[in-house]
């Protein structure tokens, strides 16, 4: 039976390829690869994007993911604590600010931090990368700030109350017996929440980066400006799909693996 099942599920892959090749094939045949080339891929302007989308748009992209990671677990880590806390006031402005960064587009956060704040509280934000880093660290952890609270919710509640019998302090049943736990679990969430937060490190071109601290999106836009031609965007977009496709795989073999100990 299972041989079955098995043998029909390949049956319907090979055709759902076979499918997709028949319509790439169509596309091609159809399609002025020639114009298509010239105005999407064009060799010359192809190579003209090396090796700076890679020492600076790239590297400027994994500065802001990795920053903007770092801060925004910092900051969901006390929220999701906040929001598990005894202390109802705790409870409540942890929930309304969870709600209302995930209920929010990334790009009116952005743009708030980068503009609202300086205008209303005088908040000057030093540094190039700080503004773009701020701002991915607010996006993102209330994201996290979810994760992190269900992992910890997954974890037997009696191991805590068998850690707090013991003599230990909330701090230590949390850092020594149910985070460690907790993480294996929040793991492939994790890995998910940090290719969405590369992608959304596009967004920061719409705050102001100089020219030391473009991301890729930036740098393909500027190229396509200067170029009067899109393959600088497409370029970019095969980087990012270099960068993403591993985290992406990873995310989904972690799941599976953990999910079977």
């Amino acid at each position: 039976m299972i041989k079955r099942l098995l043998n029909v599920k390949d049956k319907k892959t090979v055709i759902n390829f076979s499918i997709l090749l028949a319509i790439i094939a169509l596309l091609i045949y159809f399609a002025d690869l020639e114009k298509l080339q010239e105005t999407m891929f064009k060799p010359e302007i192809v190579l003209d994007q090396f090796p700076k989308i890679i020492t600076q748009a790239a590297k400027n992209t994994l500065i802001f993911t990795v920053s903007g990671f770092a801060g925004g677990s910092i900051i969901g880590l006390i929220l999701a604590l906040m929001k598990l806390s005894k202390f109802t006031f705790s409870r409540v402005i942890s929930s309304i600010y969870i709600d209302s960064i995930r209920g929010l587009p990334a790009i009116l956060i952005l743009i708030f931090i980068a503009y609202g704040l300086p205008i209303a509280f005088g908040v000057r934000i030093p540094g190039a990368y700080s503004k773009g880093i701020l701002a991915l660290s607010v996006v993102s952890s209330a994201y996290i700030a979810e994760v992190i609270r269900s992992g910890i919710q997954a974890i037997p509640q009696g191991q805590g109350e068998a850690a707090e019998a013991l003599g230990m302090n909330k701090i230590t049943i949390y850092s020594n017996v149910i985070l460690p736990q907790a993480f294996r679990i929040m793991i492939p969430p994790f890995t998910n929440e940090l290719v969405l937060l590369l992608k959304d490190t596009a967004l920061i071109s719409v705050i102001g980066v100089t020219s030391a601290t473009k991301e890729l999106t930036r740098f393909g836009r500027d190229g396509v400006m200067s170029d009067a031609n899109a393959t600088p965007l497409v370029v970019t977009g095969l980087i990012y799909l270099i960068l993403t496709i591993p985290l992406t795989r990873l995310a989904s073999y972690l799941e599976k693996k953990l999910s079977h100990k």
